[in-house]
């Protein structure tokens, strides 16, 4: 979710003065540091498709599985709280995608959504599951919803929160994407002064960044190797019309969105309506772009309804 937030950071770069370049540099953190204190249990790591995958499964193993996936710039920590409410009556799997988090970069270098559909593949084949319910977050829900069209035969129903894949303003279909000069300085710099306020609009409310969330999200953007894999996969992310996709989908889908997103609008949503032939929308009032850290408790409710059957 956070592309936009990275090329409007590393924009404002130039303002700085040559003396301060000192000040701006941010070495990654190190990883054992990192894994002390974001991965203790129930994280695991698994060995898939040459990653070392950081994720956590939990809840009743006889339990209908679902698999979250996240969005840009965030990790497998973003679902802890709709997790907790979902156990009761679900497996939860969350995993940090190739290239964010405590898995950091893919060691074959591809960031593509085909190298995303392996992945998920060898991982279910992994645990064990030939079915799962599929949620994704904006990039992870673009992901979710190529993978259900790719497999449908291994999805059984599809939530997707403000879900990328559409065409918007300086991100066009079958081409190249333009990587700004400046990104290239990601991987050595990321200064809270800048972060901060770059986070703070996925956010209706932006009392909702609390300190220990946004010193999460800062120490998953500086794990070893991740700020490099960020810029790698914006290099190789090509868009392609999506609607020949979406109309593979004929499985129960659910559109989740809050009202006051600002990263991918609320009118977004009819796009996905008019792709997808069994998509119910619901919308979240005074949410923004992350409902599942804003408001856990109305999207546990949503997704309780939806994946037993009665959405």
């Amino acid at each position: 979710m956070f592309r936009r937030i990275m090329i409007y950071f590393l924009a404002a770069l130039p303002l700085l003065l040559i003396p301060a370049l000192w000040w701006l540099y941010t070495p990654d953190q190190p990883r054992a540091a990192l894994e002390a204190r974001h991965a203790a249990p129930p994280s695991q790591f698994l060995e898939v498709e040459g990653l070392r995958l950081h994720l956590r499964d939990t809840g009743p193993r006889a339990a209908p599985p679902v698999l979250f996936l996240h969005g840009f710039g965030s990790s497998l920590h973003t679902w802890e709280e709709v997790a907790q409410g979902l156990e009761p009556g679900f497996r939860i799997i969350r995993i940090d995608l190739p290239g964010f988090g405590l898995t950091g970069p893919d060691p074959s270098g591809d960031y593509t959504d085909e190298r995303a559909n392996i992945i998920l593949l060898a991982l279910m084949q992994r645990l064990g599951l030939e079915r799962v319910a599929l949620v994704g977050s904006s990039m992870g829900g673009r992901i979710a919803w190529r993978f259900a069209a790719a497999h449908p035969e291994r999805v059984t129903r599809l939530v997707l929160m403000a879900p990328d894949g559409f065409a918007s303003p300086g991100i066009g279909y079958d081409r190249p994407p333009r990587v700004p000069l400046l990104m290239r300085a990601l991987p050595y710099t990321l200064p809270d002064a800048l972060l901060r306020p770059g986070l703070t609009p996925a956010y209706a409310d932006p009392a909702s960044l609390t300190e220990p969330l946004f010193q999460r999200y800062r120490d998953m953007m500086l794990a070893p190797g991740v700020r490099q894999a960020i810029l790698d996969r914006m290099g190789q992310h090509i868009l392609r019309p999506p609607e020949p996709l979406l109309a593979r989908i004929t499985l129960p889908v659910l559109l989740l969105w809050g009202e006051q997103d600002r990263m991918v609008p609320l009118s977004n949503a009819q796009d996905y309506q008019r792709a997808l032939p069994d998509a119910r929308l619901v919308q979240l009032p005074a949410i923004g772009h992350v409902p599942m850290e804003e408001a856990p408790a109305e999207v546990v409710r949503a997704l309780r309804e939806f994946l037993a059957g009665g959405g």
